[in-house]
């Protein structure tokens, strides 16, 4: 494609870890909103010589019409609820519908988690600098929910990187965490998948593989070390 930003996801985070590249001395976790996401964080951690993990998210949609999200529910060692309350005054769920809802979303998170990661567990976010990375923002609906559920779980520091999104989107952004790094805020801005040359939809295979990978050269950068 002419004109593309970047070749492929890979090549985005490696440009993007060049960009993080001061937060190596944190011992940032990386984690990743999969599935696209994933090969991009790959590169960052891989840069960074950090842990990557995946940040799952789900959307709790209202009753009666589950494509209209009135929150959601975002994976970690203590899953959050993140309601959007402009939305619930409008449908007014009931507390036991909402309830319901995230213990149903939960064990949805936890199944997908196993598919990826087997039995390990989420992180632990308290006290650690943690970067949040996606392939790109769109609308920044999911990413919001998704830095907000992080912040809940108290880390130290929570920087969000991406190498492309609208600059309303990243304006969005600035009060959900500490840092912001987005390489190119493109304008007008018509779609993630326009600025990558290489755009095919990542695979639950290759997710998979990658984070396979990313805590076998983890292991084996730590062995080195010892």
């Amino acid at each position: 494609m002419t004109g593309a930003l970047f070749q492929n996801r890979r090549e985005a985070g490696r440009r993007l870890a060049m960009a993080l590249g001061r937060f190596t001395k944190d011992t940032p976790l990386i984690l990743a909103l999969p599935r696209g996401g994933v090969p991009v964080a790959y590169e960052v951690a891989h840069a960074l010589n950090a842990p990557l993990d995946l940040l799952l998210v789900r959307k709790i949609g209202a009753p009666g019409h589950e494509e209209y999200g009135i929150g959601a529910v975002i994976d970690g060692a203590d899953p959050q609820l993140v309601l959007n309350e402009d939305v619930v005054r409008q449908v007014l769920p009931s507390p036991e519908y909402i309830r319901s809802e995230m213990h149903r979303q939960i064990i949805e998170l936890e199944r997908r988690r196993r598919i990826y990661l087997g039995d390990r567990k989420p992180p632990n976010l308290s006290g650690r600098t943690v970067i949040i990375v996606d392939d790109g923002i769109a609308t920044g609906g999911t990413m919001k929910a998704a830095l907000r559920g992080a912040r809940k779980n108290s880390p130290t520091k929570l920087v969000l990187a991406v190498p492309v999104a609208p600059k309303e989107a990243i304006e969005m952004m600035h009060d959900e965490c500490d840092e912001i790094i987005c390489l190119a805020t493109p304008d007008p801005f018509l779609a993630v998948g326009k600025c990558y040359a290489d755009f095919d939809q990542t695979e639950d295979d290759e997710v998979k593989q990658l984070l396979q990978h990313a805590k076998e050269r983890l292991r084996h950068v730590h062995s080195k070390s010892d």
